[in-house]
């Protein structure tokens, strides 16, 4: 499984959205500032989650963007599995399946990968949005927005890694 940096921003968008959910449609500029992210990237992720059907936008002075169901019903893997791709260490499950049954000489390796692709699968589906942002108190959200926050540097990494990449000393 890889989460991209455009995957990051979008989980972290949509939970900032399920955190305000009672509020209705909240502005890009607005959603980019509290959760310190470029607002033209978040501009075009914002549209490919629209166009995913798992956002709605409204247009005029009270304009922006909102879920399109509740928080409770938008799990974690089908925002990863959208922004980037299937959740396998390589290929989808299926083509491990394939795999497994094909290749006497690494079966077990190949079992080994879909097992963490399982793991991984059971606990994003077990997910949803409401897990991760319940709802806050008005004096806790105006806290949160006061405060412009930084970007978390140790989970950055731990991305990169989960991706495949090579940490450089």
């Amino acid at each position: 499984m890889r989460v991209s940096q455009k995957g990051l921003y979008a989980l972290q968008a949509m939970t900032m959205l399920a955190r305000r959910y009672q509020d209705g449609a909240i502005r890009i500029r607005d959603i980019a500032y509290e959760e310190s992210l470029p607002e033209k990237f978040l501009e075009l992720i914002l549209l490919e989650l629209k166009n995913a059907r798992m956002l709605e936008s409204a247009r005029g002075a009270k304009g922006g963007y909102r879920l399109r169901r509740p928080p409770s019903e938008i799990r974690l893997s089908e925002i990863i599995r959208l922004i980037d791709g299937p959740l396998a260490p390589f290929g989808d499950a299926e083509q491990l399946r394939v795999l497994i049954g094909r290749n006497d000489d690494h079966r077990a390796l190949y079992k080994v990968f879909l097992d963490v692709r399982d793991s991984a699968a059971k606990i994003l589906e077990g997910t949803s949005l409401a897990d991760l942002a319940p709802n806050g108190s008005p004096t806790a959200e105006k806290a949160r927005g006061a405060r412009k926050r930084k970007p978390d540097a140790a989970v950055l990494p731990m991305a990169a890694l989960a991706a495949g990449q090579q940490g450089h000393d």
